[in-house]
């Protein structure tokens, strides 16, 4: 029998996963969509995703030499997810400079400013987005179609902003007329959702690219299924029970915006998120509660960013509400007494 008694703070059993390993499955799993964000909008693409890596990165580096800290925050890609999340998020509408603020205020204010990774109390990606939202109005709220007809980039309509003048008409769609893309109807097919030939973010509108990159993060248990199920599912559901009872809207409610890259890649976050199975549940439930609230009764037409970055807030009292009891543990009774 060994004498030699080993004492050490938890965790006392480790998965072997690191901070490096699982950004880069989270950028390997952003690798189709990135791509079909070349794709589908071409050279201007490429540049918004080149200058918001280089930036983020840059950013952390150089906070780090002025706050004399350790560079390995670096080496951990953390800050080239950050930037490739906040690219993929934006139009190609976005302007070289205001992709480059987004990823400072990312890096430095939302995630450095806290005490670096894990610290942060919301997505760095999606608190930027949301502040460029507000800034840079113009340039980021809307979408840009894609250079699959050969036609030059130029801002449009998303989906989401037609659905209220297509679904509240007197000749509303059917679900085989919007697979087969009628002709008089003033939305993309369903077909083009799913391969992104729509308006729309660089990395958001092809779901087909999104979905590939979550059957991946599931595949490498990097991400579990809950978050993105339950926030997937009762969008479907809550837009089918607010906006008019759809099932063709409720399709376009989870195909459109940036719901899936939001609920794959961001609502996931394992730092702004809840640990607990249930805590999942209910913060996805939120998440989809919020991003239906805010398109179907807001002024605003995507309300993902918004709804995350809320649960964001919410995410520890919720973790804490749902906790496992410690074994053996008994409720404090009044007056004190176990």
């Amino acid at each position: 029998m060994s004498n030699n008694l080993i004492v050490s703070s938890s965790p006392h059993l480790h998965s072997g996963a690191r901070t490096r390993k699982i950004m880069l499955d989270v950028i390997i799993a952003l690798l189709p969509a990135t791509v079909m964000a070349v794709v589908l909008f071409g050279i201007k693409a490429l540049l918004l995703i080149v200058t918001s890596v280089a930036t983020a990165v840059l950013s952390e580096f150089l906070f780090n030499i002025i706050a004399k800290r350790k560079h390995q925050s670096i080496g951990d890609l953390s800050a080239v997810v950050t930037g490739l999340l906040l690219a993929l998020t934006l139009p190609a509408t976005t302007k070289v400079w205001q992709v480059a603020i987004g990823a400072v205020f990312a890096i430095v204010v939302v995630k450095c400013l806290f005490g670096g990774i894990g610290c942060n109390f919301a997505n760095p990606a999606i608190a930027a987005r949301v502040m460029m939202l507000i800034s840079f109005t113009n340039d980021v709220a809307g979408g840009t179609s894609t250079t699959m007809a050969d036609e030059p980039l130029k801002a449009g309509a998303t989906p989401l902003q037609q659905i209220a003048g297509v679904f509240s008409g007197e000749n509303v769609p059917t679900l085989t007329e919007m697979i087969k893309g009628k002709e008089n109807v003033d939305l993309p097919s369903i077909i083009d959702m799913l391969i992104g030939n729509r308006g729309g973010a660089i990395g958001e509108t092809c779901a087909i690219a999104l979905l590939v990159g979550l059957v991946y993060l599931l595949i490498k248990k990097v991400i579990s299924w809950h978050i993105p199920a339950v926030f997937v599912a009762s969008t479907f559901a809550l837009s089918f029970l607010m906006d008019g009872f759809n099932l063709t809207a409720s399709i376009y409610h989870v195909l459109g915006g940036g719901l899936l890259i939001g609920a794959i890649f961001m609502a996931t976050d394992y730092v702004t998120s809840p640990i607990t199975k249930w805590g999942k549940v209910i913060f996805a439930f939120g998440c989809a509660l919020f991003t239906v609230i805010i398109r179907v009764f807001g002024s605003l037409p995507e309300g993902v960013s918004y709804a995350i970055l809320l649960m964001n807030i919410l995410a520890t009292p919720i973790e804490i509400l749902t906790a496992p009891k410690a074994l053996g543990a008994i409720k404090a009774k009044k007056g004190g007494k176990a």
